[in-house]
């Protein structure tokens, strides 16, 4: 694996350059930080980047603030940060400041964030629109709203606010949704490092060991990998714990007829992977769970096979409805010919989320799944998770035991090509019987 993949400066400075030519004339665009974030007492979270302000800047310095105009004649491009600061530094790490910022970073102007007050309005003065993500960043929403009535206020002497504000949303992840050769080559390492942590818990499983501590397997694999956290908390679910969707406590001991749901992925270089298998903790699945296990498969097959440029955003989840619909009811789990299930959709009570959702520096990543209140069409350069899923919850009436507590959902990321489609996580394996070779083996050495 290579460690240094990542998204280069030329990058940035054209997705800013995309965003500007989208802009009116006359207009400015502003995009704050994230904001550091306190855990308890005087401890604070590991800091993580805004996607939005990363996506455009590549800064991941807290207390900054990116602002375009374009056809400033100054330089469109400019960046409020933090002044260096040694005795900050000492404490916290280094600090870029404004005049190292226009050297790395390909910015056209760069000032210290404590002037920022004196500086934006002016900014902002006489622009006939200004795009702003509005309720996004809520104290820096008042801030801006502060700017604006200060030049409304002062009218009198010549000042005049934005004629427009306009959400930058709608603008900027449209341009996030299609990923470039540089996002999709950091997408594929962050989905290399994900499988390669599934494929070390996988060698982990046996019956005795705790969910925690097969979560523990993911993260060192992840980290030392080069990804410096995990997208999401991960699901490590076994048992009963595989039914409940956004499972996250961890902390239950794996028994031998159980099945264990894995649902996790790193994130590498701001971009997310989320791949979810389904183990079975002895090393070898039960009928009951092969039965299951294979429908939730097919139907992962059938929706995959749907993702084609022209293809629409919900054909996949159709399809992968239609299978484990006609799967439960030759088990007898549901009554009823396929077109009645479906209609009543009787079949929410065993797979209740939908198949599947964008990927990219979010792990529920921006872009609109309807245009106009039509499903979108696929096109290429989207990314899109595939996981349909069965969970046989224990408090279900009238179900065989031998089906109760059985949790089993399949997810691979894909991306959508020229002519149809690549699945970036492929090298995990989900077949039945690769699962328990690999399985059986790992057992295997274990003992010798």
């Amino acid at each position: 694996m290579n460690p240094t993949v990542k998204i280069d400066l030329q990058e940035f400075a054209r997705r800013r350059r995309e965003l500007m030519r989208l802009m009116e004339s006359n207009s400015i665009a502003i995009l704050p930080s994230a904001r550091q974030q306190c855990r308890n007492g005087d401890v604070e979270y590991r800091f993580r980047q805004d996607s939005d302000f990363y996506y455009l800047s590549g800064f991941t310095e807290p207390e900054s603030v990116l602002v375009l105009i374009p056809g400033r004649p100054h330089g469109e491009c400019i960046l409020f940060c933090r002044e260096k600061d040694p005795l900050l530094e000492q404490w916290h790490g280094k600090i870029t400041g404004p005049e190292k910022v226009l050297e790395l970073y390909g910015f056209d102007d760069a000032f210290p964030i404590t002037d920022i007050d004196e500086i934006l309005p002016g900014l902002i003065e006489a622009k006939s629109r200004l795009y702003y993500a509005l309720g996004s960043h809520l104290e820096f929403d008042q801030r801006i709203m502060g700017w604006v009535n200060s030049l409304k206020t002062n009218q009198q002497s010549g000042t005049r606010p934005p004629g427009e504000f306009v959400h930058l949303d709608q603008f900027l992840h449209e341009l996030r949704l299609f990923k470039s050769k540089q996002e999709v080559k950091v997408l594929q390492r962050a989905a290399d490092i994900t499988v390669s942590a599934h494929k070390a818990l996988m060698q982990q499983i046996r019956p005795g060991i705790y969910e925690y501590q097969l979560e523990a397997t993911l993260l060192h694999r992840f980290m030392s990998s080069g990804a410096m956290s995990a997208a999401y908390p991960s699901i490590v679910g076994a048992g009963d714990n595989a039914c409940i969707l956004h499972y996250i406590h961890n902390d239950t001991e794996c028994n031998e007829a159980e099945l264990v749901l894995v649902d996790a992925g790193c994130e590498y270089q701001y971009y997310a992977s989320d791949v979810t298998r389904t183990y079975p903790v002895s090393g070898r699945y039960t009928t009951a769970q092969k039965e299951i296990y294979s429908i939730v498969l097919e139907a992962q097959e059938a929706a995959i096979s749907m993702i084609k440029p022209g293809n629409h955003w919900n054909q996949p989840h159709e399809a992968a409805v239609e299978v484990i619909t006609q799967g439960l009811i030759k088990l007898g789990l549901l009554t009823g010919s396929l077109e009645q299930v479906i209609a009543a959709e009787s079949y929410k009570k065993f797979t209740m989320h939908r198949t599947g959702h964008w990927l990219g520096l979010d792990v529920h990543d921006v872009g609109e799944y309807k245009i106009q209140g039509e499903w979108r069409v696929f096109e290429p350069g989207m990314v899109t998770t595939v996981e349909p899923g069965i969970y046989i919850h224990p408090s279900l009436p009238q179900i065989p035991a031998k089906y109760l507590g059985i949790g089993i959902r399949i997810e691979d990321d894909i991306l959508v090509t020229q002519n149809g489609y690549e699945v970036l996580t492929a090298d995990l394996p989900k077949d039945i019987q690769q699962i328990e070779a690999l399985m059986t083996a790992a057992s295997v050495k274990r003992h010798c």
